[in-house]
């Protein structure tokens, strides 16, 4: 495994206390001010968060594979990293959006739209009994880089963020976006794990180290991203099976020194 070094889904955790997703869905209002966003989403909640006490928020974001009109598609995709988070003895409000094969507004592109995330997010805030400082963000290959790509927009919403396989490019897994520098600036501010396969023949691992490169030019320390080197783009898979990073994401609150010292952060 090689490290390029710095020091960055919807369910509910521990596994075995989840309760069956529910369906929720976007007003009407906030739908139409939104591009490529299904108005559907899954929310997994446990008995235990009717107690009124505010919980963290883990967003998952889905790959390509997800992408349509059909919120059953993605009802399992983050059912690893679920078992992992319940192993490490975490609990959370976990919720899991669907983006769009094909936007609703003509001469715009599909996919993840960090405008459309925002929309979701700020209902999220009112509905759910969410800790607004302890919000984590995870994705897997477009959903990797849907993870950059709102993180490197609205970094504000974030206690940390862990893109998987992530393009960093709105034009496919080879695209380069022309905002990287902007991302860099956004993402410095924020905790960040980025995955990447050494092996990987879709998203090339090299994505990681630009992102890397731009993040440390706008002065940021708080980001690492590790390519291992026997995995392709499965990657992903490694970090959401370990105890380890679990704790590591869930160890960032937002501003609060305290809490960080205490984790031994």
């Amino acid at each position: 495994m090689k490290k390029i070094r710095m020091c960055v889904l919807w369910f509910l955790c521990p596994l075995t206390a989840l309760a069956e997703p529910r369906k929720e869905k976007l007003p009407d209002e906030l739908v139409g001010k939104t591009i490529s966003l299904n108005p559907e989403y899954w929310v997994y909640q446990d008995e235990e968060l009717k107690n009124g006490k505010k919980f963290p928020l883990l967003i998952y974001l889905h790959g390509g594979g997800g992408t349509g009109n059909n919120i059953e598609k993605i009802r399992r995709q983050p059912m690893r990293f679920l078992e992992t988070i319940g192993k490490a003895g975490e609990k959370c409000l976990c919720v899991a959006p669907q983006a769009l094969h094909s936007p609703r507004q003509r001469g715009e592109k599909g996919g993840w739209v960090p405008s459309d995330l925002d929309v979701l997010i700020g209902h999220l805030k009112k509905t759910l009994p969410i800790d607004e400082k302890r919000v984590y963000l995870t994705g897997n290959s477009m959903g990797g880089y849907g993870t950059y790509v709102w993180a490197g927009n609205s970094p504000q919403h974030f206690a940390a963020i862990a893109p998987m396989v992530g393009g960093i490019g709105p034009g496919g897994p080879k695209d380069i976006t022309k905002d990287l520098e902007t991302w860099g600036r956004n993402l410095a501010t924020i905790p960040m794990k980025a995955y990447y396969g050494g092996k990987d023949k879709v998203v090339p691992a090299d994505r990681g180290a630009m992102v890397l490169k731009a993040i440390k030019a706008a002065g940021g320390k708080k980001a690492e991203v590790i390519v291992l080197e026997e995995e392709g783009h499965g990657a992903g898979r490694v970090p959401f099976g370990d105890v380890k990073f679990v704790v590591w994401l869930f160890s960032h609150k937002k501003g609060d020194m305290a809490f960080l010292h205490k984790r031994g952060l």
